[in-house]
Parts: C-alpha cells; structure tokens; sequence
C-alpha cells in the first residue's frame, strides 16, 4: 500500500482549535448534555496519519484536562510497511499513551468493533477523557483494493518470490478474516464511581452541624449521569452558598442567591465546612492554601490524584470521596430534607457580593487614558446578552476581566480554555456551540492575541452558516503577561501588539464587522444591538473595541 490518501485525509490540515470542538459539554463532544436534560455521548475527531495527528496534541491534552468523553481516530501507515519509512510513519502510539486513556492499533478488520466498543466505554468510564484508536490504511480500504495491492505483478519467480507471495496472501486473509461475521454492536457498560451510602451519611452529619458551609463546585459536577437541572434543585434545596468554577458557572442562573461571585478567599477563610465537589486544589485555589485548616473539607472527585491533588503540603480533607460529584450531591440532598443552611450567612456572603459588584460598577465608569473602559463594554453586554446566550472566552485579560462581569444565564452556557489555559479554543467552541444550540445566541469573548488564532474561523462560520458575535477587547497587547513581566524585568519586549482592524477581516470572510472607539462611547448599546441583529440575519459579527488600560485585577497572576 503506497498511497496515504485514506478517507480521513479531508481532516489532515484541520487547525487543534477546531479539534476542540469536542472536547467541551456545549460541543460536539457532549452535544445533548443540554440544561434540559443528560443524555451522554462521546465526541469524535478523525484525522490522518502523521502531521495531522501531531496537529491533535495540544487539543488531545486539553480535552483530557477538560474530563471530556472524546475518541480520535487517525490514520497510519500500511500495517506491512509501518516502520520501514512509509509517507507519515511514526510511531503514534508513544505520542498519545500519556495523554489518553486507551490507545490501541487496529490490525485487522474483525477487531474493529470491539476496539472501538472499548475505546467509547474508557472514554466515558470514571473521569471521562480522551481514546485513540489507530486505523492502518490497509484496514480502510474494501477487500478488491487491497488484494489489488498485495497481489504480484506477474506470476511469482523462484522459490523467495513463492515464499513471498504466499506470506502476502496470508496477510490478506488474515486481515479479512471474520469481517463478514455478525457482531454485537451495543455500546458496554459505563462505569461511574459512586460515593457509598456510609460517606453520605457521615456528610449529612457535617452539613447539618455546620454554621458556614460553602460549596466549591468544578466542572465535573455536570457530568452525566445527573441531569443539571435536578443538581440544579439539589443545590437549591440545600440552600449552601456557591462558588462555581469551570464548567459548572451559570448552574444557578444569571441572579440566584446561592451563587456568590466575589470575595472567595474571605469566605473561605471564615467558613467552617467547604464541600469541594469536582473542585481541584491546584493553582486556581493556590494549591489549597486558600483553604482554612481550621474548616471541615469534602472532597469529592472521580479521579484519586485529582482528589488528593497538594493535600500533603497545605490542606487536609476530613472526608475524602472518589465518585460522581453530581450523584452525591443528589444524595446528600434526599439526606437532608428539611435542612435549612443558616440564612445569615448566606446574607452575608451576598451583601459582600453586591458591595463588591457597586465598586466594579463605580470603576466601570473612570475615564481611561486613552480608548474605552472594558470594564464599562463588559458591564454593557451583560445587560444587552440574550438570555439563551453562550458565552465562550478565549484570552487572557480582557477575559479574566469578563469572568467577574459577564453572567452565564444558565447551565452549560459558558466555555473557557480550561485548566490548560489552552488559548485558541474561542473559534472551534464557539462552532460546535452554534451547531449544537442553533437557536442560542453565542457570544466569543477574544483578547486581541488570542483572537490571532482563530480569526479565519469567520470564513467557516460564513461557510456553514453558523453566525456567532465575537467581541474583541483591543488593547494592543498581550496583556496578562505584561502585567506581570513589566514589573519584574522593566520590559515590555515581546508583549506590544497592535490596534489591528479585525473588523475588517471579518468583512473579508463575509462577515459583520464593527469598531468601537472612544467616539461610540454613548453609541455602545446601539452597537451591540446592531450585532445582535446582523448575527440574526445570518452574518457572523465581529465588535472590535479598542480597550484601555486600569487597575481592575492588579497584581493577579497564575502560576
């Protein structure tokens, strides 16, 4: 088999920001995990041998950090010819074994589906992630077309020519061997770690005795098999203040009591019980430090290490369970009908978020140097945002900005890089967001670097018709990494970009572009709205507002 045109090659060039697309609940990778329901399903990237599974790399790791169901399926080289210099031959297998669960090579066509029935059930079994299954083009092909292949030219020479031929001949039937044979196609059974009875029980003992109890809640809680409505409920029956994190922002609606937004750290140093439930104690919160020593802590988490992450160095949990966030929060809230947190603390915890909110407000309005206040472009879509909207970010400063401001209007209607802070993500998300919610509103939030690479995406969101709004805070700089290496190195070397006209390569791509500078200050609204219109009328929209710099944030870095 000489030829590596095999029928996955169409993907051999597709960018990781489009591959990502699977690896989030609002996307191809869980697209009926929508807030009405729970109905799980594995994303599915195929791609070719060689560049176009080394292109999957980055998005194959943030999908694994991401804990979503997601199956790869790439292309090789002829099984005879792999490792004897083939076009794209190499070894694949060594490149995905760290970052998937399961990673297997098809060798014949009978193994097929019984490879790829693992592969789905790994996938979605205990902490969801990422499979590889490896496909040889020799594997692809019908029958005719590989016999055409492996058979002789002329009639064999010689006893080495017989001897050859009859070893090519074999390898043919081998790897046909069985193919035609019926085969039980049914999906196996997944495996979900659950929290037993006896650590329930001795949660309920801790809630109910508790005066300030927080929930830290984590992308996992929304994984299947609860249905983000019933948590939803759960969550308000309990009625414990909540802080939500990853995917898990916008499960209690854009205004509801129990989410408190500002002021973490404080409430965690006066709170008496954390729940930590999918919540990771890694850099976001600082490792477990941020945690009171002197508080009872749940950890719940499917995945052990992630569970246990640092608590050797700066945090103890009292309880620590490995299983489904979700289904133990269900549980604990049949086991505590009739509870009622403490409503002072609650109020407590509130009030400081509406303090905290008037201040952002009040800061909103300063006049910058130069250009518009982002903090007042931020506040401002916030108001104008649709309710059905899904918000994607993507970049650094102007998003770490929009993470206080802008409010998710429900569940699974926010998507970030993720742990792996994966840049770039904002294009493919946003796609597989409009494909999966045709009807919603999906608005991308870009830093001007980050919108560096997915800005063609305009052309396949003209394309497939799919219009999404992408606003972009311009301020010609990467700024988070400014904020920080300026005061350290006294240089701004490497950091500097400029105040592009992206709108203008919106319009290129068939696009609706906008530019909003310091002139449209009392012209804001009216733009938004102009864009919401526009993305209606079927015309991707991008608002490229040139943005100033203040002190919102200072001093906040991640490492």
């Amino acid at each position: 088999m000489g030829s590596t045109a095999t029928p996955l090659s169409y993907v051999e060039n597709t960018p990781a920001s489009l591959l990502l697309v699977s690896t989030r609940e609002d996307c191809i990778g869980r697209k009926v995990r929508c807030g009405e329901g729970t109905t799980s399903t594995v994303g599915v990237a195929a791609v070719t041998a060689g560049p176009g599974l080394t292109n999957t790399v980055t998005a194959i790791k943030n999908a694994q950090m991401a804990e979503s169901p997601l199956l790869l399926i790439g292309g090789s080289a002829a099984t005879l010819l792999q490792g004897r210099g083939a076009l794209q031959d190499i070894d694949q297998m060594s490149l995905f074994k760290p970052i998937c669960k399961f990673c297997a090579s098809v060798r014949t066509i009978r193994q097929i589906i019984p490879v790829l029935r693992k592969a789905m059930a790994l996938a979605q079994s205990g902490t969801p992630g990422p499979v590889f299954v490896e496909f040889p083009i020799d594997i692809l092909y019908p029958y005719h077309v590989v016999h055409k292949e492996l058979s002789p030219k002329g009639v064999p020479k010689g006893i080495v020519g017989k001897v050859i031929n009859w070893y090519l001949q074999n390898h043919l039937k081998n790897l046909f061997a069985g193919a035609w044979e019926p085969c039980d196609v049914s999906p196996l059974q997944v495996s979900i770690p659950l929290a037993t009875a006896d650590q329930v029980q001795r949660c309920i003992e801790l809630v109910s005795r508790a005066k300030k109890p927080v929930f830290l809640l984590g992308s996992q809680v929304t994984l299947p098999p609860i249905p983000v409505e019933k948590l939803r409920k759960s969550l308000e029956s309990l009625g414990i203040p909540c802080f939500l994190g990853g995917m898990a922002r916008g499960m209690l609606g854009k205004d509801s009591p129990l989410h408190i937004r500002q002021n973490r750290r404080e409430a965690l140093k006066e709170a008496d019980l954390v729940i930590l439930a999918g919540t990771v104690c890694d850099f976001r919160l600082s490792y477990g430090r941020v945690l009171n020593r002197r508080s009872k802590i749940i950890a719940v988490n499917r995945d052990r290490s992630q569970l246990l992450k640092n608590s050797d160095m700066f945090w103890k949990p009292t309880v620590a369970i490995q299983g489904d966030a979700g289904s133990f929060i269900v549980n604990l809230s049949e086991g505590l009908k009739g509870y009622t947190c403490p409503s002072d603390w609650t109020e407590q915890l509130k009030s400081g978020d509406v303090t905290k909110e008037k201040a952002n407000k009040l800061k909103a309005e300063e006049k910058t140097e130069r250009h518009l206040n982002p903090l007042k472009v931020l506040h401002l879509v916030d108001e104008e945002m649709a309710d059905d909207s899904i918000i994607v970010a993507d970049g650094g400063d102007f998003v770490g900005s929009a993470a206080y401001i802008l409010r998710p209007r429900g569940p699974l209607r926010w998507l970030d890089p993720g742990a792996f802070g994966t840049l770039g993500v904002g294009g493919g998300f946003a796609l597989g967001a409009k494909l999966c919610r045709p009807d919603s509103e999906v608005w991308i939030v870009f830093g001007d670097g980050s919108l560096g690479y997915s800005i063609v995406e305009f052309d396949t969101y003209t394309r497939h018709k799919t219009p999404v709004i992408a606003l972009i805070g311009n301020d010609a700089c990467w700024s988070q990494i400014s904020r920080e290496q300026v005061p350290l190195l006294g240089s701004n070397v490497a950091c500097s970009l400029a105040y592009n006209d992206y709108h203008n390569v919106a319009e290129g791509f068939g696009g609706k572009g906008f530019l909003v500078t310091r002139q449209d200050d009392n012209r804001i609204v009216d733009i938004i709205k102009e864009g919401q219109k526009a993305c209606k009328n079927g015309k991707a929209v991008l608002i490229n507002v040139l943005i100033g710099k203040t002190n919102f944030r200072e001093g906040s870095i991640s490492v």
